[in-house]
């Protein structure tokens, strides 16, 4: 018989309130301030976007890095990537060196903005010897197909001339050849899983320029030139690499840098959640574990679709464990998660308040909400978990 009562903690982090391992820390005060003897494994969780890479590195033990960069205007940045604790694994996200926040609304523009950055993290993480990179590909101010990760490590776009085309996907409707000759050949010796949750491909009415081009700027006019250019693109990396990714589901993703990291990186394209999952180790914990904690800042018939409670959720039931998640605000239609392997939700706000009141007691509503459900799980006698007697022995 286990000597201990096990819960694996696994939230996501509550956006501009908490990381996913503050939330872990939250959790755990409060639940031993309930019963000291229970065990918390601490698991910070992600689902493939913002945060992914601060989960990955904080559930590894690993290190961030800072560096300059170019940013989606060739304008210079600072971006961040992630070192695992093995230091085997690299891990960025795109956003940081090439996205969208990094361009005002009345600023953005497809047709110039290029992914540059993103392949000068790349570089960086190769630069520490790592045999595998995941790299996170939302909330991206471009639409180059990754011609500018290409040319950051070492590839050329050349248009009839030989003429090196300048950056952004404005260029790649006079593009004729690239040249590999110098592309990183280290590339070849790592694994690239990129965590992408969209299905669009590259090209045509539900491709990246038609669909996420009006977001980054793009006028009716610019899309159609987007479109056509991302097609020419296309068409040389088959004429040239056998490689046809025009309709590839998710090769449209991040204004086609799913498509190029596929091409040129052997990206493998993976949803988020099951990519963080199988690097946390979360299945194996949960395992070993009496039942399952999750949540994230806002909870509702949206968390079905790819968020991280409901794939913590799926892996928790595989084992029959229980799933308890708390919220720092819970929306319409949460019934569905119940049906889903979700068995209960919890908000953690005690009462109105503002929401920048909300944001900075993050983690005293999360302390103070998972003690009190703790404490009724005790005096329910739902679980038969180990408490400390007087004389400071553990009883089960």
């Amino acid at each position: 018989m286990k000597n201990d009562f096990v819960i694996v903690l696994a939230p996501d982090s509550f956006k501009e309130s908490m990381t996913a391992k503050e939330v872990c820390e939250a959790m755990e005060r409060g639940i031993q301030k309930a019963n000291p003897a229970i065990t918390c494994i601490h698991v910070p969780m992600a689902d493939g976007g913002e945060g992914t890479m601060q989960s990955l590195v904080d559930a590894t033990g690993g290190t961030i890095h800072t560096m300059k960069v170019k940013g989606p205007f060739g304008n210079e940045v600072e971006a961040f990537y992630g070192i695992s604790g093995d230091g085997e694994t690299g891990v960025l996200e795109m956003a940081s060196a090439s996205g969208i926040h990094l361009v005002s609304p009345e600023s953005r523009n497809p047709l110039v903005a290029t992914t540059y950055g993103t392949g000068e993290l790349i570089k960086a993480c190769l630069d520490h010897g790592v045999r595998n990179l995941l790299i996170g590909i939302g909330g991206s101010a471009t639409n180059d197909g990754g011609a500018g990760v290409v040319q950051a490590l070492g590839g050329k776009l050349l248009d009839s001339e030989g003429i090196e085309l300048p950056f952004g996907g404005g260029q790649l409707g006079r593009l004729a050849s690239i040249d590999l000759t110098h592309f990183d050949p280290r590339l070849q010796d790592i694994m690239v899983e990129v965590a992408c949750d969209v299905t669009n491909p590259l090209c045509g009415p539900k491709g990246a320029s038609h669909v996420f081009g009006p977001q980054k700027g793009a006028t009716p006019e610019m899309i159609e030139q987007l479109d056509d250019n991302l097609r020419n693109y296309a068409n040389v990396i088959k004429r040239q690499m056998n490689r046809d990714i025009v309709d590839v589901p998710g090769a449209g993703a991040a204004g086609g840098l799913g498509g190029g990291l596929m091409v040129f990186l052997n990206g493998v394209l993976k949803k988020g959640i099951d990519m963080v999952i199988d690097y946390t180790g979360l299945e194996e914990k949960v395992q070993q574990a009496d039942m399952v904690w999750t949540g994230e800042g806002g909870m509702d018939f949206q968390t079905q679709y790819g968020k991280t409670p409901l794939g913590v959720a799926i892996v928790a039931k595989k084992y029959n464990k229980p799933v308890v998640a708390l919220a720092g605000r819970i929306g319409d239609q949460i019934e569905v998660l119940y049906d889903k392997g979700i068995d209960c939700i919890f908000g953690i706000m005690p009462g109105a308040a503002t929401i920048e009141e909300a944001l900075a007691n993050g983690q005293e509503n999360v302390e103070r909400t998972s003690e009190n459900v703790t404490r009724l799980m005790l005096s329910l006698n739902g679980l038969k978990q180990p408490v400390i007697t007087e004389a400071g022995e553990r009883t089960k």
